[in-house]
């Protein structure tokens, strides 16, 4: 199963011209291809789907999207092992 899932955006880095960043998904870390949304800044909640982030929401909905996945125990099958190598 695939999901869309919301994270916290931590941080922001280029590699080889394509804007990359970090993102926090509940406590796990993964690198995440930002090209689709321009506009998002560090502490922005986004929407994140096979490693590219693909809009804006806000933090409640985050939040309560993060707690219902959680509430299933599936986020960490879900993204797998985290990259806390930031």
């Amino acid at each position: 199963m695939c999901l869309a899932v919301p994270g916290q955006l931590e941080s922001i880095h280029e590699v080889d011209g394509t804007r990359m960043g970090k993102v926090n998904f509940g406590g796990i870390l993964k690198e995440v291809c930002l090209e689709f949304v321009p506009d998002l800044e560090v502490g922005d909640y986004t929407i994140v789907h096979v490693g590219f982030a693909l809009s804006k929401i806000d933090e409640q909905t985050a939040r309560e999207t993060l707690e219902a996945i959680a509430s299933l125990n599936n986020l960490e099958e879900e993204l797998g092992p985290g990259d806390n190598s930031s």
